[in-house]
C-alpha cells in the first residue's frame, strides 16, 4: 500500500470528511451537565455502522460506551482504538470569536467547541477505516474502537467497564488520539501519563469572622493553620516532605534518562507559554520534572476578604484546594493515606477531602510494537517523532496498562495551540487530514 494513494483519497473527499465531523460537532455532548450525551452516542454508533463496523452502545453507571469492532479471524493482531465523545462546557461564551457549537474555519483552523478535545481526533480515527477499505480493502489488522461519554468528567465508570468487558476488549496494542502534538511541531508518541490526586483542607476558627483589632491575638486564624501545615509539607527545594510519599516511586530506566536528554527543547519558548520570564532549566531537570517526577500543588487558597479596598477581620474558615501528579509505581489511595497522616500530625482538626484520583501508565519503550507505531508516524509527518516516557497531565491510561494489561501508545493529532477547555478550541485542518492518515499508517505497519 502506498500512503500516497491514501493521501490523495483523503485529499480528494475531503470536503465529505469535514462535513461528517461538523455534523457531530454541531451535536453538543457536555458530560458535566447531561446536555445531548443520548444523541451524540446514538449518532456516533450509526457513524461507525455506516463504515461496516459491528456496533453497539454497552450501558455503564454514567453515559454510555459507543464500542465498535471490525474483526476477521486470519488476523492476528488487534488494535484497540480509545476516544471520547464528551466535551467541556463552553463558558465563557463571550469569549469566543464565533459561535461555539457551530464548526468555523478562519485561516486553516477549524473553531468549534471539542473540535481538538476529542471529536475531531476521533472522527480521523473512523474516517481512517473508511479510508483505508475504499482504498485498500480488507483491513490487515483487527480493530475494536471505544469511546466514552465522561472523559471530562474524570471517567469515573471506565476502570469499571474495562474490568467487566475484559474479554471483548482484548487486543495487543491501545491506541489514543488526544491532546496536543509537542510545542515545537513534532508529532508526538507519547508512552504514559502521570496520575493525579485532587484533595480540599477544610480549616475552621470561630464560628463567625471576628474584629482583627478587638479579637486579634484573641480569635484564631484557621488561615494561618493552613499556611504553617503547608509549610510542613515541602522543604526549601521543592522536595515533598510527606512520609512515604516517594517510597513506591519507579526510579527511570537507563532508556528512559536517554529519551529525554534528546527530546527537543527550547526555554524560551517554555518561559512564554507560562507567562515566566524567570523560568531557568535545563533539558534533563525540564523533562524530568515533567514526566519522571511527581508534584504537590496548591491549586487554590480562599478565606476571609478578598474584595476591594480593606475589611479588618479574622476569617472563620479557610480552605486550600490540592492536586498532587503522580508517577509510576505510585497509587493514589495510598498517598491519601500519607496524605491525612501527614494532616493529622501536623494540624489535627482539619478536614481533607478527596475531590478524585486517577492512577499513572506507563509502557516500556523498548517494546518492538512501540519502535513500529514510531515509525509509521515519522512516515506521515516526514520527521522523527518526540518519544516521550510520559504526558505531564492526566488520561485514564491505565485502564489499559493495568486493568487489560496491555501496552499503550498516545498519538495526538492536534496543533499544539489548540486551545481544549479553552475558548476558542481549534484545530488544524490540515493537522485533521493527516490524523487520518496517520492512522492508516499505523494500521499498515502494524499488519505488516
Amino acid at each position: 500500500m502506498s500512503l500516497d494513494q491514501i493521501r490523495e483519497f483523503v485529499e480528494k473527499n475531503k470536503e465529505e470528511y469535514l462535513e461528517t465531523l461538523f455534523t457531530l460537532l454541531r451535536q453538543k455532548s457536555i458530560s458535566a451537565q447531561n446536555i445531548g450525551m443520548e444523541e451524540t452516542s446514538a449518532m456516533l454508533l450509526e457513524m461507525l455502522e455506516d463504515i461496516g463496523m459491528d456496533s453497539r452502545l454497552i450501558e455503564t453507571d454514567g453515559h454510555p460506551v459507543v464500542y465498535g469492532e471490525m474483526m476477521k479471524e486470519d488476523n492476528d493482531f488487534t488494535l484497540l482504538i480509545y476516544g471520547h465523545y464528551d466535551v467541556q462546557p463552553a463558558d465563557p461564551i463571550e469569549e469566543w470569536n464565533s459561535p461555539p457549537f457551530e464548526p468555523t474555519i478562519r485561516d486553516g483552523k477549524i473553531y468549534c467547541r471539542g473540535v481538538g478535545d476529542n471529536k475531531g481526533q476521533l472522527m480521523a480515527q473512523i474516517l481512517a477505516l473508511k479510508s483505508y477499505q475504499e482504498v485498500i480493502g480488507n483491513l490487515p489488522i483487527n480493530i475494536k474502537f471505544v469511546f466514552e461519554g465522561e472523559e471530562e468528567s474524570g471517567s469515573p465508570n471506565l476502570a469499571k467497564f474495562v474490568s467487566e468487558h475484559r474479554d471483548l476488549l482484548k487486543a495487543d496494542l491501545v491506541y489514543t488520539s488526544d491532546g496536543p502534538m509537542h510545542e515545537s511541531g513534532a508529532p508526538f508518541v507519547l508512552l504514559g501519563v502521570r496520575g493525579m490526586l485532587y484533595v480540599e483542607l477544610n480549616a475552621k476558627g470561630s464560628d463567625w469572622d471576628n474584629h482583627s483589632g478587638n479579637k486579634g491575638n484573641i480569635a484564631p486564624n484557621p488561615a494561618w493553620q493552613l499556611v504553617e501545615l503547608l509549610g510542613t509539607m515541602k522543604d526549601d527545594d521543592g522536595n515533598i516532605l510527606i512520609e512515604g510519599f516517594y517510597d513506591d516511586l519507579q526510579k527511570p530506566t537507563a532508556n528512559e534518562e536517554e529519551l529525554i536528554s534528546t527530546l527537543p527543547y527550547n526555554a524560551e519558548q517554555v518561559a512564554d507559554q507560562i507567562g515566566y520570564k524567570g523560568f531557568d532549566m535545563t533539558r534533563e531537570e525540564y523533562y524530568r520534572k515533567l514526566t519522571l517526577e511527581p508534584t504537590l500543588n496548591i491549586a487554590g487558597f480562599h478565606s476571609g476578604y478578598g474584595g476591594e479596598g480593606a475589611k479588618t477581620i479574622i476569617p472563620s474558615t479557610a480552605m486550600v484546594k490540592m492536586d498532587m501528579r503522580l508517577v509510576i509505581d505510585q497509587d493514589p489511595d495510598d498517598i491519601l493515606e500519607k496524605f491525612i497522616k501527614h494532616v493529622n500530625k501536623h494540624a489535627p482538626g482539619v478536614e481533607v477531602v478527596s475531590h478524585g484520583s486517577m492512577k499513572p501508565s506507563r509502557t516500556s519503550p523498548d517494546l518492538e510494537v512501540v519502535k513500529v507505531v514510531k515509525e509509521a508516524v515519522k512516515e506521515v509527518y516526514y520527521e522523527e517523532p518526540v518519544l516521550q516516557p510520559s504526558l505531564g497531565g492526566s488520561l485514564p491510561d491505565y485502564v489499559w496498562t493495568q486493568i487489560l494489561g496491555v501496552p499503550s501508545v498516545i498519538v495526538p493529532y492536534a496543533n499544539s495551540d489548540e486551545a481544549n477547555h479553552s475558548p476558542n478550541e481549534n484545530l488544524d485542518v490540515d493537522k485533521f487530514l493527516k490524523g487520518i492518515v496517520c492512522t492508516c499508517s499505523v494500521i499498515r505497519s502494524l499488519g505488516e
